[in-house]
């Protein structure tokens, strides 16, 4: 069998760069110290070998043992203009992102700091063998080598997005040195064949070979239409320190940089990081990388759809190099090697699940074609947030500016009356979003803890490039066959219990629930409706009678009736007592149940905490009367309670229907309804259901990367720990200021009680409203419910995390208090 290896000419150690040929310095500990303050006039009491492949890296230590520099010593075989590249690329890109922890070469003795000659960052001396180019650097703060294994998911999103910085500093850099051929650049990957015959492990081998080959065929013919740069080449575990918590705090060599694609750079970072990796996980850890180097640099269709392949030649390339470099005895076999068996392994994961779907997988649409010559897209700018932005702007002038008053005015004229009063007395103009937080047009930033449309957050990569690559490629409706309206129903129906089996799609959570109510109404032959006391549930003509949030002013409707839902603050019993007596009042006026309606989590009537046996009593009599129990998953869906997806298994029940909206898609128009098989078959009978972009590509697209960054960032999980510590800390503060008389909810969905006295538990709206303006005054976004209006809604996206609570507490404490002093 004609394979690449026998295609491939023999290792010819005159075709490799000659810093791979040559042999690591072999000085010792003891001689460090000497050559410090022979070149860079440094006294150092001790030193400590860091290790490195081709050249020599030394902690140096004062007589404190205290570290005061590194020192690296170049192999002779060293260019000294790639030395000199190295400084040059490390100097612009700190002037472009002065943030960057980037390791800046210190000048020599007589140089000044700022010296413009890269040749002034480099010292030299003779030993036994040849002139060796010295190197000092400061010591950054930080744990070496990190075990890739070991690190969390925000801080591989941390890696990606780090990776992209450093990508877009060096974008505007260029050097002579750069066209250089580098074995280890997956670009020149195909030369790895020549080495091959060194790879001892027959198995390694042909996954390599296979790996190569591959490479060949797709990615060489698309190599030129990428985009190419000036890139660090190696950002691994090896070259990169870290804090605690697994993110980047230095970045420490960039011996292996050349003029590639970015596609380069990421085939380096994912290769380190995935290692020691399951199946799946190399798959879920690669999109977490890659989410963090799309919130700054948003991927081409091409990179993305390219990025198994190109891991696949560097992990090739990984096992080459290191045996050819074991082989010869240029470094320690079981140094060289320790990567080789992991690498492999994630090569037969690549070929086990096949190109298309590990692109799939990866984050890339399995049929995208491939586009040439498009633009590259450009991320925004990241926006500054965190406890120190909101420290920085606390404050607002309370006073609505000239430009605010004028978009008032129009928007007054244009929209009209019935539109819903915007939010706050001093208007919050926006401007951009990203994350938890939310920016106004003069560079303010606000946490917002209200919003739960943008489930995963904000702006979130995934979900935005869904949106973006599928509009460029196909948006029409349901008349056409499509396989990707199919697989989201399909993943709909596993979230729920056996029976809840067939979906349709309409655009919003208000045609959700107009649907099942439609849907209910012709399955029952009944028409009438159950809801709660203050409930919410869209605005169609259907849904607004269901919804006694929105009855100001109108008379309630003959066919539906209200129960109150227990609120043991208060001494309301609410339940199926309540329930019963608005099941009898329908049938006082001749009316039957069509469907009783309940939001999981309560949201208008003040996140109310029913007990799981009441409201399956409520389900077992609703059937009773003939009706059908509609679980409006609008609110507290796709994961707000954290235990669940689905804010109905909280309480142990079944619904006929379940209608879902608002974060569906994280902000894009979006709703279906989730029903059995039987209600859709009788709804058939009589009608043929359509909606134009009910199930469109795009919204389909967002709809399956909102479901797949909840698996991938383990949404749920966090938000039990976030909505623990929000609620636990909420808790202690209403124990310093008892006009917070309650603090309930579940999840990410809290509400706080507002009261004149405790003792009392009058319900106080006017301080609810001051508490929110306070808030917002302080940088934080809150709403209002409740039948009363004196709850507080705190209802973030679900990208909020515990580390987010202390800016939220402070806020509302320093409101608080504020409000108790005057």
């Amino acid at each position: 069998m004609d394979t690449a290896a026998d295609r491939a000419p023999a290792a010819d150690p005159d075709s490799v760069d000659p810093v791979l040929r040559a042999r690591r310095p072999t000085f010792t500990s003891a001689q460090a110290p000497e050559i410090a303050e022979r070149t860079f006039g440094l006294r150092a009491h001790a030193a400590r070998d860091l290790g490195s492949e081709r050249d020599q890296a030394f902690l140096l230590a004062d007589d404190a043992d205290r570290p005061v520099a590194v020192m690296k010593i170049s192999n002779t075989s060293e260019d000294p203009s790639t030395l000199d590249m190295e400084a040059l690329a490390v100097v612009h890109a700190a002037r472009v992102d002065p943030d960057l922890p980037l390791a800046m070469p210190w000048p020599i003795p007589g140089a000044g700091t700022d010296s413009p000659a890269a040749a002034d960052r480099r010292a030299s001396f003779h030993g036994p063998d040849g002139v060796h180019h010295v190197r000092m650097y400061d010591v950054l703060a930080g744990r070496q080598r990190v075990k890739p294994v070991e690190l969390s998911d925000a801080a591989l999103i941390g890696w990606g997005e780090t990776t992209a910085r450093l990508d877009r500093a060096l974008r505007g850099f260029f050097h002579p040195s750069a066209q250089r051929t580098m074995v280890w650049d997956v670009q020149h990957a195909l030369q790895a064949r020549a080495f091959l015959g060194s790879v001892r492990d027959e198995a390694q081998r042909s996954l390599a070979e296979r790996a190569l080959d591959r490479f060949e065929a797709v990615v060489v013919p698309l190599w030129p239409s990428l985009r190419a740069q000036v890139v660090h080449g190696d950002l691994t575990v090896d070259n990169a320190l870290t804090d605690a918590a697994g993110r980047i705090t230095g970045i420490v060599d960039f011996g292996d940089m050349s003029h590639s694609t970015i596609l380069t750079e990421l085939a380096s970072v994912l290769d380190s990081l995935v290692v020691d990796r399951g199946p799946d996980e190399l798959f879920r850890v690669s999109r977490l990388i890659l989410d963090g180097y799309q919130r700054i640099t948003p991927l081409e269709v091409d990179e993305l759809r390219l990025v198994g392949e190109a891991l696949a030649a560097r992990a090739a390339v990984t096992i080459a190099i290191s045996s050819w470099r074991a082989e010869l005895g240029l470094e320690d076999r079981a140094f060289a090697e320790r990567y080789n068996t992991s690498v492999a392994r994630n090569i037969e994961t690549l070929l086990a699940v096949g190109w298309d779907e590990a692109a799939r997988r990866f984050g890339a649409e399995r049929t995208a074609p491939v586009e040439r010559g498009a633009p590259a897209k450009r991320a925004a700018p990241v926006e500054p947030g965190g406890v120190a932005g909101v420290a920085r702007d606390a404050g607002v002038e309370g006073v609505v500016r000239d430009t605010e008053v004028g978009l008032i005015e129009r928007r007054d004229a244009v929209l009209g009356p019935a539109l819903e009063p915007l939010t706050y007395e001093v208007p919050i103009h926006v401007a951009s979003a990203r994350g938890i937080w939310l920016t106004d047009v003069q560079g303010r930033t606000y946490l917002d803890a209200y919003n739960n449309v943008p489930c995963v957050g904000h702006g979130h990569p995934r979900v935005t490039e869904a949106i973006t690559r599928q509009g460029r490629r196909l948006n029409t409706n349901l008349r056409y066959l499509h396989g990707a309206a199919i697989e989201l129903a399909e993943r709909l129906v596993a979230t729920c219990p056996p029976g809840l089996d067939t979906v349709l799609y309409v655009n919003s959570g208000s045609e959700a629930n107009d649907l099942a109510w439609r849907l209910a109404t012709t399955f029952t032959g009944q028409r009438g409706g159950l809801c709660t006391d203050f409930a919410y549930h869209g605005v169609t003509e259907a849904t607004a009678a269901l919804s006694p949030e929105s009855w100001t002013g109108r008379i309630r409707p003959d066919h539906v009736e209200t129960w109150a839902p227990a609120d043991p603050y208060r001494g309301v019993p609410g339940g199926p007592a309540a329930f019963v007596s608005a099941i009898e009042q329908l049938a006082e006026r001749g009316i039957a149940p069509a469907a009783a309606i309940l939001d999981g989590v309560l949201t208008s009537d003040g996140y109310l905490d029913p007990e799981p046996d009441e409201i399956q009593e409520l389900v077992r009599l609703t059937h009773e009367a003939g009706g059908l129990w509609i679980a409006d998953e609008v609110q507290g869906g796709h994961g707000r309670t954290g235990h669940w997806m689905w804010s109905f298994e909280r309480y142990g029940i079944v619904p006929d229907v379940v209608t879902l909206g608002k974060p569906m898609a994280n902000g894009h128009p979006v709703g279906a309804v989730i029903t059995r098989r039987e209600i859709v078959d009788r709804f058939a009978d009589g009608t043929v259901f359509f909606s134009t972009f009910g199930g469109n590509q795009v919204s389909v697209a967002a709809s399956r990367a909102v479901l797949d960054v909840l698996d991938d960032e383990r949404v749920l999980p966090r938000v039990v720990e976030a909505g623990d510590a929000l609620r636990g800390a909420l808790v202690e503060v209403a124990g310093r200021f008892p006009i917070i008389g309650e603090v309930r909810g579940v999840g990410l969905a809290v509400g706080l009680d507002v009261v004149r006295d405790p003792g009392t538990r009058i319900a106080d709206p006017v301080a609810t409203r001051a508490i929110k303006e306070g808030l917002r005054d302080r940088g934080v976004l809150a709403g209002t419910t409740g039948a009363a209006g004196n709850v507080l809604k705190i209802r973030p996206p679900l990208a909020f995390t515990a580390g987010d609570v202390p800016v939220l507490v402070q806020a509302l404490e320093a409101t608080l208090a504020a409000a108790a002093a005057r």
